[in-house]
């Protein structure tokens, strides 16, 4: 019996890069699968090579269900929207992984306090919507796991990009606080915090060019690669994981020792 067999897992920002990544480690686990994006075709934009159509239908050939949501989880009432969904087309939830997010910019011509406030929006509360629609259904269950997806940018300072970094560092610390609340629920709550990781848009916007010096900086000397993240959100989210809640793992090759 595969490790995930019989359990439904939500994972956001999926519609390409890390999210795509973990969405297929669970699948190929067992689990099916909701593929949240604010954009369901977003591999398009970036040019990245998919098996399939579509990521739910890549899913899918991997023998799981796949139910594809295009919400903003940075809005709670998408967020509710969305969950009423899943529970209707699957009955429960096990797993939620908060992939949604990242060093995007607002739309428009955005005021530093408008540009700010996206930023914050879509990294840090975009994880507490969807925790916060999780709890109740996985209360009822009396079992869960919740991955938060934080970053390096979160666990050190940095010369700039402080709405980012506070974002990210909100998450890490939201995650130990929800650890705390949960754990005599049944669920865990952990987190993980990328570094530099050759995504396809970073590889587009020539941020993770493996020609460039970044693999200098990294004890291991090379940068990461999505497949390097699915494997720890696979550990916390199997039974490998079942004595660990409240911790932020870095997965960045020694970056930050």
């Amino acid at each position: 019996m595969s490790k995930l067999e019989g359990k439904v897992a939500l994972v956001t920002g999926s519609g390409r890069g890390l999210g795509r990544a973990y969405a297929l480690r669970l699948a190929g686990l067992g689990a099916d699968i909701v593929v949240n994006d604010v954009n369901l075709d977003a591999a398009s934009q970036y040019d990245e090579e998919l098996s399939a159509a579509t990521v739910m239908d890549e899913v899918r050939n991997l023998g799981r269900r796949a139910l594809g949501i295009q919400a903003d989880v940075a809005s709670s009432d998408q967020v509710n929207d969305m969950f009423g969904r899943v529970l209707d087309e699957f009955g429960h939830l096990d797993i939620l992984v908060n992939n949604a997010g990242g060093g995007l910019k607002a739309p428009g011509d955005p005021s530093p306090q408008d540009s700010f406030d996206f930023t914050v929006q879509i990294n840090l509360m975009s994880a507490v919507n969807c925790c916060e629609a999780a709890r109740a259904p996985m209360q009822r269950q009396g079992t869960g796991k919740i991955v938060n997806v934080s970053s390096l940018c979160g666990l050190r300072g940095t010369e700039g990009g402080a709405a980012y970094s506070i974002a990210k560092a909100g998450v890490a610390h939201y995650t130990r606080v929800l650890a705390a609340q949960l754990g005599p629920h049944g669920i865990q709550v952990n987190c993980i915090a990328p570094g530099m990781i050759m995504t396809s848009r970073k590889i587009a916007e020539g941020i993770a060019d493996p020609d460039r010096k970044h693999a200098d900086k990294i004890a291991l000397r090379r940068l990461g690669t999505p497949e390097d993240c699915a494997r720890v959100v696979e550990f916390l989210t199997t039974d490998l994981s079942d004595y660990v809640t409240g911790q932020c793992i870095s997965v960045c090759g020694g970056i930050v020792l």
